[in-house]
């Protein structure tokens, strides 16, 4: 009788699950409640296996823990040592149960120090709390994990149910894997009374940034030096002799010591580059990649093939015995019965320790990585080639890491800037020559000829180290053929025509600069018109292929970027362009004074290029006032000061504040502060511009729309004046009666820009519960939502839109605070410093437990219902957006603060409502 594996329940019990349950799971490694109880007794010779090949380096199995604890259980041994950091990594994944929805723990780990381990120990341990499961490999299809997340919490009917706790690797995927869970349980229409998930990420670094996440390192504590010094002991006493094959557990009971690993990695002096035997070159591929690639492997029978091209007669031999004097330093595992069995290097200080020693014996790192690339490429001859395999050969070539840099303003370690290559192609420029490092990409290039992503790394390196821009265009232009529909792909064309430019030299002329200029604005042009066509696949975090969420604007700077180059090149040469580029003369009325009538080709050009600059940069101040990178992360703040610094060059000389005011002035100043569009007002408070220069900027707007009369000029005065009254200024005049026209007015519809609307309901807004009977909120909202996806989904979509406005206490317009008012009461109350940077922490909404902000909001009323928040007004619930999706997942009474974004209103730091339990004079009464 088969016996079903069983999965807990939340109350402690277990359920027993049937075969077409199990067999739902295809990505993920379900780890059941009662895992191998009852196991056979003649498993015992396999649990011992298992165990040295765990001791020796390979990734732990469910079986190596079930053995352990057995053992530790019957006095015949001890437990797996738990590092330091275990029990506060279990203190927080159980912390998380009692918070709703999805949450995440993360582990970082440098490789090697066990990281994997601690995690695997913690799901076993909570097998029994938790439904816990592996998700070994990186997927993109997150969808379908969600899927599976979901159909494990749920497993046994509602009253089953139970939290899943899914350990994953791929740190990218979290985002979207969250919504897709939640998605996938709105769908369905699951009642969920506890957390449906906690998602572990197992993340190896190198280096980490200061936070409160459990970090282990390569170095014992004194505490954690007893414990394996203890194990040695026992180790010693079971294995004997053989512990002396035990790398990966020597190396961190030797306190991971160089000498331990020197002495461990001596027989690879033996090679050479002359005496190369198959064996040694394995080794040497694994070692590199295993270096360079935490967590890569090559697949048995790949090893097998390679091994086999000296003689076939040993094809039946395994490959750590045909591996010989080399057969120490590696490990062949299998983590699953679904999967194939692998092979990798003993531990990656192993790997990386050969790697060096064999550069010392002249087999270089390029030298290997040609090797490898140029046998393993075989497989595509017959489009077999691994895809776990050419994902290790990407990220080998071509994954970027971030640098880590000092925040001033926090005094934290935070996320930089991205490394310019990838490290093996920097150890590879640094340790030999640059023009290996070109020689591998170029070997990578031609061995895929279908990929993108090695021609594009190719071309960035001859642009950037070599400033060699001819073949730096080749490859360029040859990563656009292969993926000539991927804006990101060919973001390098432009970037290769831009450095050429800027590389420029006295000698060239302005017909010569121009040129350039033209080149790079085209490729740019042309990158822009391939992202808004969508369907991008972005290549900018891991080069994983997969489609992306994210608008590329790197086009958009990009022309930025030239047309400020050009700017400063050509007025450099002759102080004429200046009035050429700002539209002051013509550009035929100087030519012949610039001496070249042969500029004239380039007219056209010329005299776009400050209308063009003006688009650009009324984009960013869109893009950038309206939405930011993530809820947790900004925008470089170079983007925007670029941006600022070339708009004003192209916009002309700054205007003069005397006088009065006249259009064409009004125009040019406001051009000048870059505040010509709504999105370029409302950033003005983000520029922290004085109290007198907005008053100016609403002087100016009110100036131009008694002359145009226009519903946009009209939003734009009022809301500079809303701005004004926010920093506390005073006008002669209110524009009361003008307010008062706008409202009453024919409403925007979804063809009018959400702008409009958005000043419409903020107008409008009901006073405390009172429904304005003069037109129907629901549907006011339901319109600015279509019209922002008609206008900016396509740009926004994957971004943080940003709170603008909130309803705070007061009356009519006093009623409607920005933003910045709140970060700035905030930064007040802590006395002018926030070494946190809590002040724009939107994800947990520090912001609203201080005293002051909470004093200038008004709080409202809704309720929380079908993974939806309404809010309660006059009678009616009107479903609006919430900041944080987390609190949506259980159904209760709310209050919360009421924001605004460009998509319309959002309900920001729910809470549930406490009900007041009547005292008896009122029942009384």
């Amino acid at each position: 009788m088969e016996t079903k594996p069983a999965l807990s329940t939340a109350k402690g019990g277990r359920i027993y699950v049937e075969s077409e349950i199990r067999d739902f799971f295809s990505l993920l490694d379900v780890l059941y409640a009662d895992q191998f109880e009852g196991d056979d007794p003649t498993f015992t010779e396999k649990r011992r296996k298992e165990e040295e090949n765990f001791y020796r380096g390979a990734p732990p199995n469910w079986l190596n823990f079930h053995s352990n604890e057995r053992e530790a259980s019957s006095g015949t041994g001890t437990l797996f040592i738990k590092r330091d950091g275990f029990e506060k990594l279990k203190e927080e994944i159980q912390a998380k149960r009692k918070l709703p929805a999805i949450s995440t723990v993360k582990l970082f780990h440098q490789p090697g120090s066990g990281g994997t381990t601690m995690a695997m120990q913690a799901l076993w341990d909570l097998k029994k709390t938790f439904r816990c499961a592996v998700l070994a490999n990186s997927i993109s299809d997150t969808t379908k994990v969600a899927q599976e997340v979901v159909h494990l919490f749920t497993a046994g009917g509602r009253g089953h149910q139970n939290t899943v706790l899914l350990l994953l690797n791929d740190e990218q995927i979290l985002d979207n894997l969250q919504e897709n869970i939640m998605m996938s349980i709105k769908e369905q229409n699951i009642v969920t009374v506890m957390p449906v998930a906690v998602l572990l990420s197992c993340v190896r670094k190198d280096t980490l940034l200061q936070n409160e996440n459990v970090f282990l390192q390569r170095h014992l504590t004194e505490n954690e030096q007893r414990k394996f010094n203890e194990k040695k002991k026992e180790l010693n006493e079971k294995y004997g002799e053989k512990i002396l094959r035990f790398h990966g557990f020597n190396i961190m009971q030797t306190n991971f010591s160089e000498e331990y690993i020197n002495e461990a990695c001596q027989i690879i002096r033996s090679c050479s580059k002359a005496h190369r035997p198959l064996r040694a070159q394995l080794a040497a591929f694994l070692s590199l990649l295993n270096a360079y690639v935490p967590g890569s492997y090559l697949l048995e029978s790949q090893c097998l093939d390679f091994l086999c091209e000296e003689s076939c007669a040993f094809a039946h031999i395994s490959v750590e015995d045909q591996m010989h004097q080399f057969s120490d330093l590696i490990v062949t595992f299998q983590e699953d019965e679904r999967t194939e069995r692998k092979v990798s290097m003993a531990h990656p200080l192993i790997a990386k320790r050969c790697t060096e020693l064999l550069a010392t014996k002249g087999v270089t790192r390029s030298d290997t990585a040609r090797n490898f690339l140029n046998y393993y490429y075989r497989y595509e001859d017959h489009g077999t080639f691994p895809l776990c395999l050419l994902r290790f050969v990407k990220d080998m070539l071509t994954k970027r890491e971030f640098k880590i840099k000092l925040d001033p303003k926090s005094g934290l370690e935070v996320k930089g800037e991205q490394e310019r290559f990838s490290k093996l192609i920097l150890d590879i420029q640094q340790q030999e020559l640059k023009a290996q490092s070109v020689s591998v990409l170029k070997v990578a290039s031609n061995k895929f000829p279908q990929d993108p992503f090695f021609p594009q790394a190719l071309a960035r390196f001859y642009y950037i180290e070599l400033k060699s821009y001819n073949p730096a265009e080749m490859w360029a232009k040859r990563a656009k053929q292969r993926d000539p529909q991927n804006s990101f792909i060919a973001d390098t064309l432009g970037q290769v025509h831009k450095n050429r430019l800027k590389s420029t030299g006295e000698t060239s002329n302005a017909r010569q600069v121009l040129q350039k200029a033209k080149k790079a604005i085209e490729a740019f042009k042309h990158e822009e018109q391939l992202a808004e066509e969508g369907h991008q696949m972005d290549t900018s975090g891991d080069n994983a292929v997969r489609f992306s969420n994210l608008f590329n604007c790197r086009g958009q700077f990009g022309f930025i970027q030239v047309c400020h180059l050009l700017y400063d090149l050509l007025v450099k040469k002759n102080e004429t362009w200046k009035a050429v580029l700002t539209k002051k003369v013509s550009f035929g009325s100087i030519l012949k004074e610039l001496g070249d009538n042969k500029l004239y080709r380039f007219n056209e050009l010329v005299s776009n290029l400050k209308g063009d600059v003006q688009k650009k940069a009324e984009f960013f101040a869109a893009y950038l006032t309206f939405s930011k990178l993530s809820i947790e992360r900004d925008d470089p703040e170079y983007i925007s000061e670029e941006t600022y610094e070339c708009q004003k060059k192209f916009g002309g000389d700054s205007p003069s504040t005397e006088g009065n005011l006249a259009i064409p002035q009004c125009k040019h100043e406001l051009q000048h502060h870059l505040a010509t569009t709504f999105a370029g007002v409302l950033a003005c408070m983000d520029r922290e511009y004085s109290v007198d220069l907005l008053q100016r900027i609403t002087e100016c707007w009110k100036k131009i729309w008694s002359k145009t009369k226009s519903k946009s000029d009209v939003a734009n005065f009022i809301l500079a004046y809303v701005l004004s009254r926010n920093l506390g200024a005073t006008f002669p005049n209110s524009p009361e009666a003008l307010i008062q026209s706008f409202k009453q007015g024919i409403p925007p519809d979804h063809s009018d820009p959400p702008e409009q609307h958005l000043l419409a309901l903020l107008l409008s807004w009901p006073t405390d519960t009172e429904d304005n009977g003069s037109f129907d909120l629901s549907q006011r909202i339901q319109e600015m939502g279509r019209s922002y996806e008609n206008a900016y989904l396509k740009y926004f979509r994957s971004r943080y839109l940003q709170p603008l406005f909130f309803i705070g206490k007061g009356q009519d317009l006093d009623r409607l605070v920005h933003r910045t008012v709140l970060e700035q009461l905030f930064l007040d109350h802590s006395h002018g410093t926030d070494p946190d940077c809590k002040m724009k922490d939107w994800k947990n909404e520090y912001i609203f437990k201080d005293d002051n902000v909470k004093e200038r909001l008004i709080k409202f009323e809704g309720v929380v219902k079908n993974y939806g928040v309404f809010l309660r007004i006059a009678n009616k619930e009107i479903k609006i957006e919430a900041n944080l999706q987390r609190s949506l997942w259980k159904a209760r009474n709310v209050s919360f603060f009421l924001g605004f974004t460009i998509r319309g209103p959002v309900a920001f730091h729910i809470q549930t409502k406490v009900e007041r339990v009547p005292e008896l004079r009122d029942l009384e009464g």
